[in-house]
């Protein structure tokens, strides 16, 4: 039987003052990326009129794509590219923040249920000044098996494309299975996979998994299994291995500690290199960089080494 290695999920403040509560995944001690995916918060379902929902001011990345995509709810996106759209559910969104990049994200009155996951990639050090951008698709329920179904929204599997472009190769599906319903899936063998378990209990290639665990399986296997032994709905989330090394530190990517140093300053001093965010009217005009940690931020490569 294949070998999963499982990350179990640890709960993390978001958005600084008044924050919501996510479980994060990646990265992790024990691994950075699967793929170059890098970076795995799931959230809800939660009462908006209990928690207040999602409330994230302008703020910053450099040398990633954000990845969001809903299950129940929906969010404001506004970003220094110009662009104002909404997330919502079986609909992808990626912004591509290159050099620099500012973003909100607000759950908009209407939303009663926010329940979701918030994805990013790491660009390759060839792409990771890239301009910003941002793409957006509406991936179409397809079966993927019987009692299987999924939402292709990055990459390829079973006969459905994406057409989000990355910059390097990547997958992602959500998927819902019946109660007992088993999905054998034709993997591609030069990818790591990882499955989050959104809702419900599963075996991964024969390894239990609990809501909010990301069961991960190296490259290698030409296929894939997985059981309900509830209804479950899951995302899965693949890539060819990322062998670079970066520093990831608050919403920052970079190389080594001094670019993570002269990333902050600049977006403490509002440079240029993010620009400004228009139409934002929630609590705070921007949200301000946290103090760096005592020490020098090392480079981690994918196994969670420094």
């Amino acid at each position: 039987m294949t070998q999963v290695q499982v990350l179990g999920p640890r709960e993390v403040p978001l958005g600084g003052p008044r924050s919501m509560t996510v479980r994060r995944t990646l990265p992790h001690r024990d691994r950075s990326f699967v793929g170059a995916w890098c970076f795995v918060d799931h959230y809800g379902p939660d009462d908006v009129d209990a928690t207040g929902g999602m409330d994230v001011p302008p703020h910053p990345h450099t040398g990633l794509q954000t990845v969001s995509w809903l299950f129940e709810g929906e969010v404001e996106h506004r970003d220094s590219g110009g662009v104002h759209a909404m997330v919502r559910p079986g609909e992808v969104n990626l912004m591509t923040s290159g050099h620099g990049i500012a973003h909100s994200e607000v759950s908009t009155p209407a939303t009663t249920t926010l329940h979701g996951v918030q994805l990013w990639v790491v660009l390759p050090e060839a792409d990771r000044d890239l301009e910003r951008e941002f793409q957006h698709h509406a991936a179409p329920l397809v079966s993927l098996a019987d009692g299987v179904d999924g939402r292709v929204f990055i990459g390829s599997l079973a006969g459905q494309t994406s057409p989000i472009a990355t910059r390097t190769e990547l997958i992602g599906v959500e998927v819902t299975i019946a109660e007992g319903a088993t999905w054998t899936f034709a993997s591609n063998p030069a990818y790591e996979h990882g499955l989050l378990v959104d809702t419900g209990k599963v075996t991964f290639e024969g390894t239990p998994l609990d809501r909010g665990d990301l069961g991960i399986v190296d490259a290698g296997p030409a296929e894939l299994t997985v059981v309900a032994e509830s209804p479950t709905r899951a995302v899965l989330l693949g890539g060819t291995p990322y062998d670079e090394s970066i520093v990831m530190w608050w919403n920052f990517i970079g190389r080594d500690h001094d670019e993570i140093v002269a990333f902050r300053e600049e977006w403490q001093s509002r440079a240029e290199r993010f620009g400004e965010v228009d139409g934002y009217a929630g609590r705070l005009t921007w949200l301000s960089a946290p103090e760096l940690p005592g020490g020098r931020l090392r480079p981690r490569d994918r196994s969670g080494r420094h």
